[in-house]
């Protein structure tokens, strides 16, 4: 099954959490953040939105950071991805 986003909403896939520290700890899952680093996936056409030209600034294949608990999440063939607005992406890793 394909996700085809509409509208200004962006698919994401969250980046695995880190197991070890940069210092060479190994974290317990307790211990391990959820990420705020995502990859996406796909991207909506954008368009008229509520009133508002919306140009999407994203491309699939960037690494964005999102609010913490922005977006829905569901779940496709056992791999779990985040649908969010634009809006919702705080910054584009590089």
């Amino acid at each position: 099954m394909k996700l085809t986003p509409l509208a200004d909403r962006v698919v994401l896939k969250l980046v695995e959490a880190e197991e070890t520290t940069k210092g060479g700890i190994i974290l317990t899952a307790k211990a391990q953040e959820k990420p705020s680093v995502a990859e996406v996936i796909a991207v909506g056409p954008g368009g008229m939105v509520e009133g508002h030209d919306v140009v999407m600034t994203v491309k699939p294949g960037d690494k964005v950071i999102t609010s913490k608990y922005s977006g829905t999440e569901v779940k496709v063939d056992d791999v779990e991805y985040t649908i969010v607005r634009q809006s919702d992406i705080l910054a584009i890793v590089e």
